[in-house]
């Protein structure tokens, strides 16, 4: 980004017509789509019409994120491939220390908003390896290349740069500075836009709602999302079982959202471990893993899972991910504690 501001005016042109896909920059405030956004923030939101045309000015199309949007690795990957990057020992192992490190912080939010730590602590590892890797994109680059430049959900991605003006002029932040996803999505637990200004909460009561960089306020904000979404405090998320329905079956939906009840499964021969009444929702799912097909039968808080990303395979990731933080903490305490005895 450095080295692109350095040459506009001595080379830019030179720069474009070498690296056509990286960048193309002050197009989008010209354009009538662009200066119908500019009204639209003004008239109805109160924005300074000229500062808004500036920021679209300095917006760049980013080819990189179009090309990413149109193969997301949940639509292209099988489960197993799937797995392999998040169920990875050193993501464990960091998961562990970021639950220790930021133990009163997920005692808190379990305790207020009923989800467990390690599932919390799971989509921030999904996300972004505890933090690590954010994103690189500026936000106003991805956004508004989405909104002005990929049809297919242009309506969408212009929704959540309307949302992200309003977020960052309410949170104080620089909206030229901020940056994530190839999506727009930002901080500890990726939230878009919306999502930022619908669940974002200011976990530690320093008067913003940070999580960008402050990863308490982002532990609050992923267990109000779920709470949000209905999670159900003590009850199971998914459970592996007989493959013994035909490829064919009715009760292999499509649908994230489970529709079918526990004891739809029981007649068809699928006795389910958890304990959970046989009016309960659940959805059977077949997965291809690594020695071959599996089926899995998920409750409704995997469904819950995937109001955060619309993916059976990403709400499959977190639950084995939680299951693997869990075990492993649990292992690290009994450990600590024989220690602690000798």
């Amino acid at each position: 980004m450095k080295a692109v501001r350095f040459l506009v005016g001595i080379g830019l042109a030179m720069v474009c017509l070498s690296l056509p896909s990286m960048v193309s920059a002050g197009q989008y405030a010209e354009t009538p789509e662009g200066r119908e956004f500019v009204r639209e923030m003004s008239e109805r939101y109160g924005f300074e019409a000229g500062h808004v045309t500036d920021m679209l000015a300095s917006a760049q199309r980013r080819d990189s994120i179009l090309d990413a949007i149109s193969r997301p690795a949940e639509k292209t990957l099988e489960w197993f491939e799937y797995r392999r990057i998040f169920m990875r020992e050193e993501r464990i192992e960091q998961g562990v220390d970021f639950l220790r490190q930021h133990r009163k912080a997920f005692e808190r939010a379990e305790s207020e908003y009923g989800v467990p730590a390690p599932v919390i602590a799971a989509i921030i590892g999904v996300e972004t390896w505890y933090g690590t890797y954010k994103g690189k994109y500026r936000v106003l680059d991805a956004l508004t290349t989405l909104a002005f430049d990929y049809p297919p959900r242009s309506r969408f991605f212009r929704s959540e740069l309307v949302q992200y003006l309003l977020m960052t002029r309410e949170q104080g932040f620089d909206p030229l500075e901020v940056t994530g996803s190839y999506a727009g999505a930002m901080g500890y637990g990726q939230f878009i836009s919306s999502s930022y200004r619908h669940y974002a909460i200011d976990f530690d009561n320093d008067g913003v709602a940070d999580i960008l960089t402050n990863p308490v306020d982002a532990i609050g904000s992923v267990a109000n999302y779920f709470h949000a979404h209905h999670w159900q405090a003590g009850e199971p998320v998914a459970e592996r079982v007989d493959n013994n329905l035909p490829e064919a079956s009715p009760l292999l939906s499509r649908e994230l959202k489970p529709e079918l009840t526990v004891n739809d499964y029981r007649q068809a021969g699928i006795a389910p471990e958890a304990d959970v009444s046989g009016d309960a929702k659940a959805r059977a799912v077949r997965l291809v893993g690594e020695n071959g097909p599996e089926l899995w039968l998920t409750y409704h808080n995997f469904y819950v899972i995937t109001r955060y990303n619309h993916s059976h395979l990403y709400a499959m990731a977190v639950h084995q991910l939680a299951g693997a933080l869990e075990a492993r903490a649990k292992q690290a305490e009994e450990k600590d504690g024989v220690s602690n005895s000798l």
